[in-house]
């Protein structure tokens, strides 16, 4: 018999605000030790009230519109009951009655072709805290910092029918979202709850539900979902469980689920509207605004960059990552080649970043640093080996290009006399590769020519060092 499965997702994204949801502690970024972004307000203190940031309600909308959702213009917030360590009021405060986004729709492309995913909702609540596992103490500790980071929870409809789309639709977002500076997406930021059932194909009724909780993996998450399909599967064919209706979690080292607790329904929760929060009205004049500033999308910004001559495959590193748009862009406006900057940072700022464990997201370099070094490279001040010398002290030490270039005697060397006598000086160091260029091999000349310019510590103009040794070497 043939089944077909069916998934609908939950994805919670912290979105990229300085500050929390409802206080002004420090946003996702911001806690470099356990609890120590926590104030009276996020920690769940008596008589605390929460404020609402006004940047959580631009960063949702925005999402909204990247998915093609309707904007409600009247939104209110709930309060979801229920006890949890990592939760200090014992509640959350979220979106059910009247959530900020609804109906939207996003194209996701296959292997099968293209598929339509519905967005049920979007809505904001706040996050829970950490638990911190000691095995070897067995003890668990709670990390508070993470209390009331704004989150927007994506609901989708059932509508995927493969772990294939559920990959390409979060890698999707992932994108999106990074791209538009809505969240990093990265280290916990994206967290996804995928809801799965199984049933034979052609039934129409959909088959018993599991949830597999907070995943932020796609590697796990096809793997959960291949896993969780063959055991539904199993359980329809073979009778070897009976399933219910639950919640669960995957273990990546098992490779499998396991049961957690029975799937709760919304009235298990107790909602009702939150008091302490006035509704939320998106007016004409609000909604405007933040449309007025929606980023450019990727798609955009790729079409700008095929005019200037960027290649497809340079193209698709760049608007990997939005900061990487802004540097190249700034760079050209300082009056350097689109093509050029391209290279320097996809080969060279990459190269030396590889070699330190590091990401090109991690690339730390202002506009006017990588500015000064292509000029000084563009205009024959230094060679191509001394600007990369300058750019490795630039990332890893902040220096001044030009300052650094000058302590150190960077400077291309221009002096004929003085290059004509380091190019007498290999040819007579280098007779067996001089006998062997003028037999004809011409690789030997690459021997002769490295040769000055190692004499030179690389500083030499390659032009003047190329024109002077065929010169002598055909004299």
């Amino acid at each position: 018999m043939k089944y077909e499965v069916t998934i609908g997702l939950e994805t919670h994204v912290e979105l990229q605000t300085e500050s929390k949801i409802f206080c002004s502690c420090g946003g996702h970024s911001s806690p470099k030790e356990p609890n120590d972004c926590v104030c009276p307000a996020c920690s769940g203190m008596p008589g605390m009230l929460p404020v609402m940031n006004k940047g959580v309600v631009e960063l949702a909308v925005t999402a909204g519109l990247m998915l093609n959702c309707e904007i409600n213009r009247y939104s209110t917030f709930d309060k979801k009951n229920y006890y949890y360590p990592d939760l200090p009021c014992a509640y959350q405060i979220t979106q059910l009655f009247h959530p900020i986004c609804t109906n939207g729709l996003v194209d996701v492309e296959t292997s099968s072709g293209t598929s339509k995913i519905r967005i049920k909702q979007i809505h904001m609540e706040e996050d829970a805290g950490k638990l911190v596992h000691d095995e070897w103490a067995d003890t668990t500790l709670v990390d508070f910092n993470r209390t009331s980071v704004p989150l927007i929870e994506i609901v989708t409809q059932p509508d995927f029918h493969s772990a294939e789309e559920v990959v390409a639709y979060l890698e999707k977002i992932k994108a999106m979202f990074r791209f538009g500076n809505i969240s990093e997406c990265e280290e916990g930021a994206m967290r996804c709850d995928v809801n799965i059932s199984v049933r034979p194909e052609g039934a129409t009724e959909l088959g018993v539900r599991a949830e597999i909780k907070n995943m932020s993996s796609l590697t796990s998450i096809e793997r959960a979902i291949k896993f969780e399909t063959a055991r539904h599967i199993d359980a329809l064919e073979r009778q070897t469980e009976v399933l219910v209706q639950e919640t669960r979690r995957w273990d990546d080292v098992k490779g499998r689920t396991f049961p957690m607790r029975n799937k709760e329904t919304e009235a298990d929760y107790r909602y009702f509207p939150d008091p302490n929060l006035m509704p939320i009205v998106v007016d004409d004049e609000w909604l405007d605004e933040i449309k007025s500033k929606m980023p450019v999308s990727a798609e955009v910004k790729a079409e700008e960059y095929r005019a200037l001559g960027i290649s497809e495959k340079d193209i698709e590193t760049i608007t990997g990552e939005r900061k990487l748009c802004d540097l190249l862009e700034a760079v050209v406006a300082l009056g350097c080649s689109a093509t050029d900057v391209v290279a320097w940072i996809i080969t060279d700022c990459a190269g030396i970043l590889r070699k330190n464990g590091q990401l090109l997201s991690d690339l730390n370099i202002t506009p006017e640093k990588l500015a000064s070094i292509i000029k000084m490279v563009g205009s024959g001040k230094i060679t191509r080996g001394a600007g990369k010398k300058i750019l490795i002290a630039v990332i890893e030490n902040d220096v001044d290009p030009e300052a650094y270039c000058k302590e150190n005697g960077m400077d291309a060397q221009t002096d004929t006399n003085l290059i004509a006598s380091v190019v007498d000086k290999a040819i007579a160091e280098n007779a067996k590769a001089v006998a062997d260029y003028k037999s004809g091999k011409e690789k030997a000349f690459m021997s002769i020519f490295g040769a000055c310019m190692r004499e030179l510590r690389g500083n030499g103009d390659p032009a003047v060092i190329r024109a002077l040794l065929e010169e002598k070497l055909k004299g």
